[in-house]
């Protein structure tokens, strides 16, 4: 066998080591390539060789040389390959897992009856006033009680104790100084006066399960020709079906208020009513005050009340959300508890 046969030899059996199973390349490498390989040891036999015989041989050789580099330099590369595919495997991550969802915010359940109420009567006309300018809290005793009918020393006022700045600036009680505020502005000969007055106000209680010292109202005026306590009468009935149902009914009983007269106290029956329901077998709940605006007030804001009436309403969002969601404590919705708010995610929940 000539020198040249043995280097094929060499190809072929190198080729057939590096495809072996769990070939360890390094020690083939070294078998064939080292300084005591294979190729070198063939390779020193060519002393005894001629010139030309050399130079076949060397180039031979040299290609059988680069053949095993270059097929284990590709050997090498799947078994990186293979080694790494393992690894991923088990170290994977399943990305089809649910990630950890931002928890997201809601309105809180005060705010979403008042925008229920907001929202029924925008339907019916009327406007809202909300803003600082023309719905401060902080008030004057002029606007929040002289100009309700309520002198200084009127006995009512004891009702609506509230948090004074000076003798003469006050933390309001009631939203109806929006009322006045509207009633200087407006101009009759547009139409009527068709308004709701939502915000906070203030009184003086000692905070229990039912009591607050700062809570929601929704105050409503209509002023205008010929308005009527039938009028007034319909549009409370309207947002009582609004935020209780349409088989909830609704019955006035008379009642006082310094700055309306008559005054009605409004209930709300607390089971539906329908044409067979009796009515001993009705269970009423108070739930507002209402009544036609006094003449008086109508006179303090620039009105003359014997060319224009009014009726007005004041409503609590805190006592209707309260009643709508049988809630007990009305200080749940002022402690923040996440617990509890979540209960009120949707509207209507």
């Amino acid at each position: 066998m000539t020198l040249i046969d043995e280097l094929q030899a060499i190809a072929k059996q190198a080729e057939a080591d590096l495809a072996a199973t769990g070939a360890d390349l390094e020690q083939v490498r070294v078998a064939y390539l080292g300084k005591k390989g294979k190729i070198t040891t063939v390779l020193k036999s060519m002393k005894d060789l001629s010139i030309d015989e050399k130079k076949a041989v060397g180039q031979v050789g040299n290609q059988v040389r680069q053949q095993i580099q270059d097929s284990l330099a590709a050997m090498k590369a799947v078994q990186e390959k293979a080694a790494m595919d393992a690894k991923l495997q088990a170290e994977t991550l399943d990305v089809t897992l649910p990630g950890a969802k931002p928890k997201l915010g809601n309105r809180h359940v005060l705010q979403q009856i008042m925008d229920e109420i907001e929202s029924h009567f925008l339907g019916l006309g009327y406007q809202v006033i909300d803003d600082p300018i023309d719905s401060p809290e902080v008030e004057t005793d002029e606007y929040n009680f002289e100009r309700e009918n309520l002198p200084k020393d009127h006995p009512a006022r004891d009702m609506q104790d509230t948090f004074y700045v000076t003798p003469e600036i006050l933390l309001r009680t009631q939203t109806s100084p929006v009322q006045s505020r509207a009633l200087e502005k407006h101009d009759f000969s547009k139409g009527p006066l068709k308004m709701i007055a939502p915000g906070k106000v203030y009184r003086r209680d000692t905070d229990d399960a039912t009591h607050s010292h700062q809570f929601h109202q929704v105050e409503g005026l209509v002023v205008g020709k010929n308005i009527t306590m039938a009028d007034l009468k319909g549009t409370l009935l309207s947002i009582m079906q609004e935020l209780f149902g349409e088989k909830h009914q609704i019955r006035l009983r008379p009642s006082y208020f310094p700055f309306t007269e008559p005054s009605v106290e409004v209930d709300v029956s607390w089971n539906e009513v329908t044409e067979d329901t009796k009515p001993e077998d009705i269970r009423w709940i108070e739930v507002l005050g209402a009544g036609m605006t006094h003449p008086n007030v109508l006179k303090m804001d620039g009105v003359d009340p014997e060319e224009y009436s009014a009726f007005a309403f004041g409503l609590g969002p805190d006592r209707f959300a309260m009643l709508k969601y049988g809630v007990e404590d009305i200080r749940q919705f002022y402690l923040n508890d996440v617990r509890f708010l979540d209960q009120f995610n949707k509207r209507g929940n």
